[in-house]
């Protein structure tokens, strides 16, 4: 962003600003980014079905290992609902760690 500069102080400041405002806005531009790219990855039954979850908590993959139709099917539904949960905690424990130095010190900062 270009920013003209007049005579005197205030004008100078207002610059400053927006400079200031500029870098954060490309710091939150490129959070948003990395936080799109944040997968989280939960097993359930011995490794034998694994799921992959996007930063909103949605399923995006699934792998059942052959082995893993021998469960029966109350057993394979647990087991994918457990990959499933576990790999939406990781994936917002994954937004979490980018999202935390961001917000530290500030009023969105529960941790204080």
């Amino acid at each position: 962003m270009l920013v003209q500069m007049r005579h005197g102080t205030g004008d100078q400041e207002i610059g400053r600003l927006l400079e200031e405002f500029q870098k954060d806005v490309t710091q939150l531009e490129h959070l948003r980014d990395r936080i799109t790219e944040v997968r989280g990855r939960g097993e359930a039954a011995q490794g034998r079905v694994v799921a992959e979850a996007s930063p909103t908590g949605a399923l995006i993959g699934l792998t059942i290992d052959a082995r893993a139709m021998r469960l029966g099917s109350d057993e394979l539904a647990a087991a994918v609902l457990e990959a499933a949960a576990e790999a939406a905690r990781n994936a917002e424990a994954g937004i979490g760690e980018l999202v935390d130095p961001f917000i530290a010190g500030t009023g969105l900062d529960v941790d204080r």
